[in-house]
């Protein structure tokens, strides 16, 4: 039988005829695929309709917005209060208030971002409605106030059917919205710079943008996630309302966001919408069969800020790279320019690529002489760029403002970046380094090739060869827990060969283990250049990619680790020259930011460490910097 089907343009592909499922005569490589187009018909269907309203009755919304109508409320970003309007037939038109509730003032809240709702002035609403004649909808809503979106609603009646007069007794629906901590506004900037969470109970990790990420919870003091049975839009929606934005745009499983570490706290959890906190909601505190593979997240509707006009790539190969140009204020005009590309770097590419909502970034770029942006846009308009990396905006980075200062210039030296929608996540397992702790003294010449790497304390540079050295050793075993592999950003010609060791180093400073004191004092140090970096173990179904053999490729691929064993060389923390006593021990992986990740705050791990001159021990090793 042909393996063809053919479609009148339903909306499910089962509809369409065709032999039936499994029943073909077709091979693999005649398998078909599509190319959708990336324009979206604008709106949205109103999806529980009223029985006891005519059959079949489709009602289709072009759009909705909140239009600020007070003069002190239009030029605030984001836009928090005004009049509720929905498009239909191509023209703006107000909701009569007479069947409006605090529950659908929620619920459009909550589409824009916003996790509250409050009450506003009513009599200067009635002032303006009563100067400037509004155009009504012919329907009110009717939401239970749990929905994540205004058509999730039942429509209420047909308020052109009631009266001859529509909303006669009524006004335009006004919604007043309270923004989340990180979007608050403030009278002289219209928003607070730094982004911070709400709440210390919940955390997003793993997302490009913000307002999404993998969902962790505080519980005895450690972090852990959430299992994905069950979980939903509402339970979804009371994370995102609880740590500052709106309702859920959607409800992710699967590890969707990256895999975490540590317990999985929840599972099977049920909430009815209207709690404070995830933690309030019915769990079930057994989490047995569920991995982290199963690891739920989020994304949020967050406000609109704005912020992406003001940023713009040119030049580029595709929508994803090119030179950053930046639109600033000279003279009582906007214009287009370019930033300054000295200090450059991986956290002021990340801050850009979420700016633009092209998720995490790939490479930044000192030199964009390859792509010709905007002559127009030539002159340098930003210098002194330094971000911490979690900045909504550009703008909320350190700069030097008016006073610029680029020596280099701008031209065929701006910065630029190149944007990826997935990125690596390198998380190193504490428990390994714990269990594989142990105290060696080595004679220096055996210790020669550690000696010309800088393996060693400075005051090895004076002992001779017969002496011993004190090294703390032990394990690391580093993971690879995002969504994409962890790759060196040298490329294989540049790498460098270690003739001692007999191998190339893709990345000269891979990792840095440090001891101090208990008040913070840096006591010892060690550093590891990547040896190699390869797939030492994988989870099961995943295939080994990177091998360092024969100038193999190096990497960590998703869902694979690189152990580098105590036995090797540089291994080690040289504490020769430091007195017993309780310290800190502390690695951090891929410490100068050299390869892009989704989520740096998990490339620390800290331990508690106890050296009595002849031995030592390791415990309370823990990832993160708290």
């Amino acid at each position: 039988a042909p393996c063809h089907s053919y479609c009148l343009g339903g909306n499910t592909l089962s509809l369409c005829p065709s032999n039936g499922i499994g029943i073909s005569d077709c091979k693999h490589s005649e398998d078909v695929g599509v190319v959708c187009s990336d324009k979206r018909i604008p709106g949205f269907k109103f999806v529980n309709t009223l029985p006891n309203h005519v059959e079949n009755l489709d009602i289709q919304v072009e759009d909705v917005r909140i239009r600020p109508i007070l003069s002190s409320y239009r030029k605030r970003i984001p836009v928090t209060e005004g009049y509720v309007e929905v498009k239909d037939g191509g023209k703006w038109k107000q909701i009569c208030n007479t069947e409006w509730s605090v529950f659908n003032s929620r619920v459009i809240c909550g589409m824009f971002g916003f996790p509250g709702e409050k009450k506003y002035n009513a009599r200067v609403y009635k002032m303006f409605a009563r100067r400037r004649k509004p155009s009504y909808w012919d329907f009110s809503v009717n939401c239970t106030g749990n929905e994540a979106h205004l058509s999730s609603c039942k429509l209420g009646q047909d308020t052109s059917l009631k009266s001859n007069s529509t909303c006669a007794e009524g006004l335009p629906v006004v919604v007043s919205c309270v923004p989340g901590r990180a979007f608050a506004l403030t009278p002289m900037v219209g928003f607070r710079k730094a982004f911070r969470q709400e709440q210390a109970l919940v955390r997003l990790r793993g997302g490009a943008i913000v307002g999404e990420g993998r969902v962790e919870v505080l519980k005895n003091g450690e972090w852990g996630t959430i299992c994905d049975d069950n979980w939903n839009l509402l339970s979804a929606t009371v994370v995102c309302r609880e740590l500052g934005f709106g309702t859920a745009k959607e409800a992710l499983s699967g590890g969707r966001l990256g895999q975490g570490m540590g317990p999985v706290h929840m599972n099977e959890v049920e909430c009815s919408g209207f709690e404070k906190s995830i933690t309030e909601c019915y769990f079930n505190k057994e989490a047995l069969g569920c991995s982290h593979e199963e690891d739920a997240a989020i994304r949020c509707n967050v406000p609109a800020m704005g912020f992406q006009e003001r940023l713009r790539l040119n030049g580029g190969r595709n929508p994803y790279e090119g030179r950053v140009e930046v639109l600033v204020e000279r003279n009582g005009s906007l214009v287009w320019g370019t930033i300054c590309s000295e200090g450059w770097g991986t956290m002021e590419a990340m801050v850009v690529c979420r700016q633009l909502g092209l998720g995490f970034a790939n490479n930044a770029f000192q030199e964009t002489w390859y792509w010709p942006g905007e002559v127009s846009a030539d002159t340098v308009v930003m210098s002194g760029v330094r971000c911490s990396g979690t900045e909504m905006s550009l703008s909320h980075c350190l700069h030097h403002g008016a006073h610029l200062s680029c020596p280099r210039g701008g031209g065929r030296n701006a910065a630029g970046v190149s944007c990826s929608e997935t990125a690596p996540d390198l998380v190193l397992n504490p428990q390994v380094v714990e269990q594989t702790t142990y105290m060696e003294d080595r004679p220096m010449f055996m210790l020669q090739c550690a000696y010309e790497e800088n393996c060693l304390a400075s005051t090895s540079n004076q002992v001779p060869a017969n002496s011993y050295r004190r090294l703390l050793r032990f394990s690391s075993q580093i993971h690879n827990n995002g969504q994409s592999d962890f790759r060196p950003k040298a490329s294989r010609h540049s790498w460098v060969w270690h003739d001692c060791h007999r191998h190339y180093h893709s990345m000269e400073v891979f990792t840095h283990y440090d001891l101090f004191s208990l008040n913070g004092t840096k006591v010892a140090e060690g550093h590891k250049a990547s040896f190699c970096l390869e797939d030492s173990e994988c989870d099961e179904g995943i295939e080994k990619r990177y091998e360092c053999a024969n100038f193999g490729d190096q990497g960590i691929t998703v869902g694979c680790w690189d152990t580098y064993r105590h036995d090797i060389d540089c291994q080690w923390v040289d504490i020769t020259d430091i007195k017993p006593g309780d310290y800190i021990f502390r690695i951090n992986i891929n410490p100068n930011y050299e390869v892009p990740e989704s989520d740096y705050t998990n490339n620390v791990m800290k331990c508690r460490c106890r050296y009595d001159g002849h031995r030592v021990w390791m415990y309370s090793c823990h990832n993160g910097e708290t």
